[in-house]
């Protein structure tokens, strides 16, 4: 279920240091560490999945609880509500589709604009 080689692997069991924004026994939500908003996150599966690519019907779920949780993480990390306020979830997949680290992740950005789209 995980890779000793994947920084968010690592990063999920505590093996290097994040910032901690969520975590339960599926999921673990940390600060990037290259902020593209004044609130930017990432939301990850415990299990190692490489990308949405790979994403099979068993994973809907944990998905389906990711995204629900979004909102939440976002309104405590400092989005403000919507349909005024907001923020972006964003799944970048393969090298193409800008995904830097090959573990599946949630961008979660927000926060007051202006800020740099990415």
């Amino acid at each position: 279920m995980h890779d000793p080689n994947c920084l968010f692997c690592r990063i999920a069991k505590g093996e290097i240091p994040s910032r901690k924004v969520y975590e339960d026994e599926e999921v673990f939500a940390f600060h990037d560490i290259h902020p593209g908003a004044p609130v930017h996150f990432l939301m990850i599966p415990k299990k190692h999945v490489a990308s949405l690519a790979q994403v099979s019907a068993e994973d809907a779920p944990l998905l389906g609880r990711m995204l629900a949780l979004a909102p939440k993480l976002a309104l405590e990390q400092g989005c403000n509500p919507y349909p005024e306020g907001g923020y972006r979830v964003v799944v970048n997949t393969g090298t193409e589709g800008g995904q830097e680290v090959h573990h599946l992740h949630l961008h979660v950005m927000g926060g007051p604009r202006p800020w740099l789209k990415g």
